[in-house]
């Protein structure tokens, strides 16, 4: 086993290619990155092989399996595996425990297609077990020091210039806020766990024992962070990012509607993307409805219903500081002002981003 361990490491270090055998509906629940899904069995042959094993056995399966997989369809799966195993030639294929389907495949590929390919002993639930294994061994064993800060002071900037630090958002596609969802989807809950992981893993091996993390809650948009790491959370030390109240409104003007509308342009089209934007926008402004009330909801409702209007008519965002500045000033800022003074204990250190980023980078020196 701890041969197969360091094998897993390698792989995940070295980003090494590899060809998921599994069926797509496997696949889509959690993979890891730099993976292609070239399944065996598709998702409705899969199923029916599943029955099949249940009720008459694995000999029985088998043979529907080479039923279901044979002729044109085989041919066509053997010549996808081939392609992949000639372009990655220090790749690797894998199943969901590196058993029967992935000996099939490593076979298939010998006798018809000349191919030796080598294939990952335990396959994914081994893989995974050494991700989930990578994450809760960090949380025991290395420092972490979180970054706090009202919203819109940047801590997601300082969090890309610091080496040892761990995008939480990044990995999650989310911005972590009621506003924080992006044109691109989340990634499965798996995918976002083996990310992490992946991180964790390759800062370790560069000699990164002290991590840096933005202060979260417990969900990021839809992704959970795991558990032992959550935890540890409502103990690290705190170190707080401050900026002035303009410059936070700056921030989330560009962040929150500049940006924001360029990607959805650049995912759903110039025509569509707009619309898509302002839908974005009034949906997360409804969202929290019960939190602001309804005469509040509805005053600054009004306010960026007029700042999307005036947006689309001649691409002016200045009407947008109005709502912005709103729940900055009535909503957000008195939420983390009461988390801040639950926290003011652990809070180590505060300043500006040129302030922070010197002392966090001092601190991973000592």
């Amino acid at each position: 086993m701890r041969d197969n361990t360091r094998h897993y490491r390698e792989l995940f270090l070295d980003d090494v290619p590899m060809m998921d055998v599994r069926a797509p509906v496997e696949y889509l629940k959690g993979a890891f990155p730099n993976t292609v899904n070239l399944p065996l069995m598709n998702d409705i042959e899969r199923q029916k092989v599943g029955t099949c094993y249940k009720q008459h056995g694995q000999q029985a399966a088998i043979a529907l399996g080479h039923e279901l997989v044979c002729g044109a369809t085989k041919t066509q799966r053997i010549e996808a595996w081939a392609a992949f195993a000639r372009a990655h030639a220090d790749g690797y294929l894998y199943c969901f425990r590196g058993g029967l389907r992935s000996q099939i495949v490593q076979q298939w590929l010998k006798s018809e297609a000349g191919i030796d390919y080598p294939r990952v002993v335990g396959g994914y639930k081994a893989m995974r077990g050494f991700l989930f294994d990578t994450t809760r061994a960090a949380t025991e064993e290395c420092q972490f020091v979180l970054l706090g800060g009202l919203t819109g002071t940047g801590k997601t900037e300082v969090i890309a210039e610091l080496s040892n630090a761990l995008d939480l958002e990044g990995h999650a596609n989310h911005r972590g806020s009621s506003f924080g969802r992006r044109a691109t989807p989340q990634p499965a809950q798996i995918d976002f766990e083996n990310r992490l992981a992946i991180d964790i893993l390759k800062k370790r091996h560069a000699g990164i024992e002290q991590f840096v993390l933005e202060d979260e809650g417990r969900i990021v948009g839809s992704c959970s962070l795991p558990l032992e790491l959550y935890q540890g959370m409502q103990q690290y030390p705190l170190v707080w990012l401050e900026d002035s109240f303009a410059g936070r409104v700056e921030r989330i003007l560009k962040d929150y509607v500049i940006d924001l509308r360029a990607d959805f342009e650049a995912v759903v089209g110039a025509e569509g993307g707009f619309d898509a934007f302002a839908a974005y926008l009034r949906k997360s402004l409804s969202g929290i409805v019960k939190r602001l009330g309804g005469e509040r909801y509805q005053r600054l409702a009004a306010i960026m219903e007029a700042a999307l209007q005036e947006q689309d008519r001649s691409g002016a965002v200045d009407l947008h500081r109005g709502w912005i500045e709103g729940l900055l000033g009535e909503y957000y800022d008195p939420m983390y002002a009461f988390q801040q003074q639950s926290k003011a204990a652990r809070i180590e250190f505060r300043g500006n981003r040129h302030e922070v980023l010197e002392y966090l980078r001092e601190r991973a020196r000592r």
